[in-house]
């Protein structure tokens, strides 16, 4: 199956979750965006290695890091291997030059691990096809019908009751605002309603 490679976007608070964040991870040679919700302490081990900060202690990743380096093990690649009923797997691809080995993990743990042995992060088309976002108008048109997006969810019921009741283009178009406003918890369930109805 191919690989598609992705990158790191941004983390951003979750607005439904409280101690959750979105990582956004984007296709690197495309406009889809692949948001997944972590867990606060996952984000902060993301985070302190993004931002190049060196904790007083070791954290858990750099624990690992520290035992992988002395068992000889190199850290090959990420993998956002599959997704089941919501749900992200990843796995974490180590060598020691003799085998390959496939390890089982979270992907916000495996992301944070990779990052301390700068791997790279791939997926697979059907991830990507599954629970991409596209973003096909950010760069055009960012003023026109801005008040008309704005109206379109009237505040009756849930987000995703609300969004059940909009026309395609209507999600399209909230979907791109969700985007240009990094709103991606939002633009997931906008997402997963156009998915629904494919």
């Amino acid at each position: 199956m191919k690989k598609i490679k992705l990158e790191i976007l941004g983390l951003s608070p979750s607005q439904s979750q409280s101690g959750s964040f979105a990582l956004v991870l984007g296709e690197e040679m495309g406009n889809r965006r692949l948001p997944i919700i972590i867990g606060v302490f996952e984000a902060q081990a993301i985070a302190v290695q993004i931002e190049n900060i060196v904790p007083n202690r070791p954290m858990t990743h750099d624990l690992f890091k520290s035992f992988a380096t002395a068992l000889n093990f190199k850290l090959k690649e990420i993998i956002i291997s599959d997704l089941r009923e919501g749900i992200f797997y990843a796995k974490i691809i180590c060598s020691d030059d003799l085998r390959e080995v496939e390890i089982d993990s979270r992907p916000s743990d495996a992301i944070a691990i990779g990052l301390r042995f700068n791997a790279p992060i791939y997926t697979y088309e059907n991830i990507l096809s599954e629970a991409g976002i596209v973003s096909s108008a950010m760069a055009e048109d960012e003023d026109e019908d801005d008040d008309l997006v704005r109206e379109t969810i009237r505040p009756k019921g849930t987000l995703t009751e609300q969004l059940k009741e909009l026309p395609n283009d209507e999600l399209q178009r909230l979907l791109d605002e969700a985007l240009k406003n990094e709103e991606y918890e939002k633009a997931a369930k906008i997402r997963d309603e156009l998915g629904r109805r494919n």
